[in-house]
């Protein structure tokens, strides 16, 4: 199966920024489509951004102009690099790919923004 290993959380003010990394491992087969999802102490899980293999983009409207989700050309790699951060935006961000009908997660990397 599918490993997805989550790097780049942790502390930054308000208007500062982050850049989240996860490596795919355990499939020669390139994911068709990678995202990032966080999920907040008694909130369901929510999309926060997604690329396919065409690098076709999708994003929640709170994150708009501010995130930009990207992915490595020769790897299964997805990066979100997240700008202008505010305290909404303190969560567990989970990475996400899809391999045929399963979907695969990462253990989740906390990002808190906090002055």
């Amino acid at each position: 199966q599918v490993q997805l290993v989550e790097s780049g959380g942790g502390l930054v003010q308000p208007g500062g920024s982050l850049r989240l990394s996860c490596a795919a491992s355990g499939s020669s087969f390139r994911i068709n489509t990678m995202g990032w999802y966080r999920q907040a102490p008694g909130k369901q899980r929510e999309l926060v951004a997604a690329i396919t293999s065409g690098d076709t983009t999708n994003y929640a409207d709170s994150v708009k102009g501010r995130f930009t989700i990207s992915r490595a050309n020769a790897k299964n790699t997805v990066y979100l690099q997240m700008n202008s951060l505010k305290p909404e935006d303190t969560d567990v961000y989970y990475c996400n790919a899809v391999l045929g009908q399963v979907d695969y997660w990462g253990k989740g990397t906390l990002v808190t923004v906090s002055s």
